[in-house]
């Protein structure tokens, strides 16, 4: 295995990673701001009010994009498997 083939590999693992956590972790991100900013508006300082509006939000989102998502992990690991002929040379 060469090192530009290691690198490849590497990055190729980020991006997935990067793709797959991405929308999860946005949704919580908007749905965490929200609620800030409610509660800055409604002056309710309760630290435990935002963690049931973002677990409904990441369950939504790996609701509707599990589909997606389990596609990214399928080309991954075809691709990873498929060269795995290459990576022994």
């Amino acid at each position: 295995m060469t090192e530009e083939l290691a690198m490849s590999i590497g990055n190729q693992a980020l991006m997935t990673i990067v793709y797959i956590a991405g929308p999860i972790l946005l949704a919580a991100m908007v749905v965490g701001i929200i609620v800030s900013i409610l509660q800055a508006i409604t002056q309710i300082n309760e630290a435990t009010l935002t963690f049931i509006p973002k677990i409904i939000a990441v369950v939504i989102t790996i609701v509707v994009m599990a589909p997606w998502m389990l596609q990214v992990l399928k080309d991954y690991a075809t691709s990873i498997f498929g060269g795995a002929g290459e990576m022994l040379r």
